[in-house]
């Protein structure tokens, strides 16, 4: 088996586009799963702001494929770049700009899925703290100071990931 046989995805990527028409094919084509890419994406950030996780979570799938896509194309476009700067640099600059575009709004969701996830476990941490403080004895030290629970009583919180 050769190096290249064992990687699936390396045979999958097309050749180098060598006309014009092929580039304006690919920077279509990229365009397209750019914007599907990105519809998804607005999709689950409205949700995810909106508290509905479960419906946010849903779109993972079509996510996962229009992402597996999107890298291939990325692909072909790296093994043709040099042929797009030479024949076709207008495509090139608009495929540029909107990729900023879709980079930013990448950014945007990412942000909102960091903070879904940084408030989800605040209140995790929080439920395991009341849970510790209730579960564990109420005493004092000798200078009338509460004592900090010992490990003995500290139990740990299970949490099941799937929603």
């Amino acid at each position: 088996m050769t190096p290249k046989s064992r990687d699936p995805q390396a045979s999958l990527v097309p050749p180098p586009v060598s006309t014009p028409a092929d580039a304006r094919k690919l920077a279509d084509d990229m365009l397209d799963i750019m914007n599907a890419l990105l519809a998804v994406i607005e999709r689950e950030t409205e949700l995810v702001r909106a508290g509905k996780i479960r419906e946010g979570m849903a779109l993972e799938s079509r996510k996962t494929e229009l992402s597996r896509r999107y890298v291939d194309a990325i692909r072909q476009f790296k093994t043709s770049q040099a042929y797009m700067t030479q024949s076709t640099p207008d495509l090139l600059t608009a495929l540029q700009r909107h990729h900023d575009t879709f980079r930013a709004m990448l950014q945007v969701n990412l942000t909102v899925l960091a903070t879904a996830h940084a408030v989800s476990e605040g209140i995790v941490r929080g439920v395991s703290a009341e849970a510790q403080r209730r579960a564990t004895p109420q005493t004092y030290t000798a200078s009338g100071q509460r004592s900090a629970p010992s490990r003995q009583h500290m139990s740990p919180l299970a949490v099941s990931r799937s929603l």
